[in-house]
């Protein structure tokens, strides 16, 4: 169970590092000031900060998050808004002495800084250059001035967030997620969850050129009483063509004759009998019976009652036709998870059938893994497109929840008042408590009813 474990909190950190990239990639696009981007929640296990955002694993590896500058919710910063914008601008001062080879006095932030606006204190051209390797910013350069006015750095930081200058608050509205523009918000959380969806095809197509197992043709297990066993079909026959057309794999086999709508099918085959191999050909009416669909639910399908023998072989594509073949099978498998939502919410499949947890996850990436990197990675593609389209779900929390509100923004001209955006998250967060309570459940009674 331990390595299941550790293969599901390597497919979630990379899931999580591909998502959380989209709002990093699309947030630094248009301008915004990234924090940090962290695999995992915390407590911290380590990180590095790198220009002007911090880097960091946590010790819970089932997530992760991209904060940005500035709070979901509030018009205007808060004090304590400022003063976090401040200390981060003192930490890309910091950053670009060291980068530029300047040595700083001390041991931590406060002597580096006041060390900083000592040395910056000169008059003249230039001294920025020589010490920072650019210019001074602003905002910058109003923090180092407070700095020499003030005997203490937090007495600087506090009067300056107290009384934040215009110059101050432009710089801070200018790089902050929710002074952007409506157009800009709605990228940034929207590309979360595409950077997710997109993520499939390209992880499909390495797949698809690395080689996938295939199921063969091969007869494994005839149904008594139905057409397939009535006509002599046998255990080992593999399956040439049907009407003609040639059969590669079983997944040709099956939809070709559940697409013939009833129709007579002709099978040419090849026996091995006492070591030869004979070809013979037979013809197979198919009957309509009631099937397990992938929902859950039951549905009406044209069958033979075949089963395949288990027989795989590892096709591989070319480059170009891994890209149409994973093409294809993300266009698939989105519309298969669609309707299998849509049929969760219009009660047509069971829940507690559909629905699994982290329990459910671990286990088949384990069983998975053990199959070879292929299945691993097939089902780390479906698992992305998952998390992308739940995401887009209109839950408060989630990424859809968001862009409900930008909707609501849109229409009203203004932002959804505070007190109905914090009600809406609070029942988000119930929400998401209680589902993820029953999943678990769900995935625990699964185990003791075997």
């Amino acid at each position: 169970m331990l390595e299941s474990i550790l293969y599901a909190a390597l497919v979630f950190a990379v899931l999580v590092v591909v998502h959380e990239a989209g709002h990093f990639a699309m947030a630094k696009k248009v301008g915004v000031r990234v924090l940090r981007f962290s695999v995992g929640y915390p407590p911290k296990i380590l990180g590095f900060r790198r220009g002007e955002t911090e880097y960091s694993l946590g010790a819970t590896p089932f997530g992760g998050y991209v904060r940005m500058l500035g709070d979901e919710v509030g018009e205007k910063p808060t004090p304590d808004e400022i003063k976090l914008y401040l200390h981060e601008i003192g930490l890309d001062l910091i950053g670009a002495a060291r980068e530029h080879g300047a040595g700083l006095a001390g041991s931590g932030f406060d002597d580096h800084i006041r060390t900083l606006a000592e040395r910056l204190s000169a008059a003249g051209t230039g001294v920025a250059q020589t010490v920072l390797g650019r210019e001074l910013k602003p905002d910058e350069a109003l923090l180092l001035s407070e700095l020499r006015s003030q005997p203490k750095v937090d007495d600087a930081i506090k009067a300056l967030a107290e009384n934040p200058p215009a110059v101050l608050v432009d710089a801070y509205c200018s790089r902050a997620f929710p002074t952007q523009s409506l157009g800009k918000r709605v990228l940034i959380v929207l590309a979360g969850p595409i950077s997710n969806i997109i993520f499939a095809p390209l992880l499909l197509t390495f797949v698809f050129m690395y080689g996938v197992p295939t199921l063969l043709p091969v007869v494994g297990k005839t149904t008594k009483d139905l057409p397939a066993a009535k006509a002599g079909l046998l255990t080992g026959d593999r399956i040439l063509s049907v009407n003609g057309q040639p059969m590669e794999t079983w997944a040709d086999f099956s939809k070709t004759v559940k697409a013939g709508d009833g129709s007579a099918v002709k099978l040419d085959i090849d026996r091995q009998q006492n070591g030869k191999s004979t070809h013979s050909t037979i013809v197979i009416k198919p009957t309509r019976l009631d099937q397990k669909t992938i929902y859950g639910t039951d549905a009406t399908t044209w069958v033979i009652g075949v089963q395949p023998s288990g027989d795989e072989v590892m096709k591989r594509f070319g480059p170009l036709g891994a890209v149409e073949q994973a093409g294809e099978t993300s266009v698939e498998m989105t519309v298969q998870m669609v309707v299998g939502i849509a049929s969760i919410f219009t009660g047509s499949t069971p829940v507690r059938e559909a629905l699994g947890g982290p329990i459910m996850i671990a286990q088949m990436a384990g069983q998975e893994a053990h199959r070879g990197f292929a299945n691993l990675a097939m089902f780390t593609v479906m698992l992305s497109l998952e998390l992308g389209i739940i995401n887009l779900l209109p839950v408060p929390l989630l990424d859809g929840g968001h862009l409900l509100f930008f909707v609501f923004e849109g229409i009203k001209g203004k932002p959804l008042e505070l007190r109905y955006r914090e009600a809406m998250l609070q029942v988000g967060l119930f929400l998401l408590v209680a589902l993820m309570a029953f999943v678990i459940f769900n995935d625990i009674s699964r185990i003791v009813q075997g």
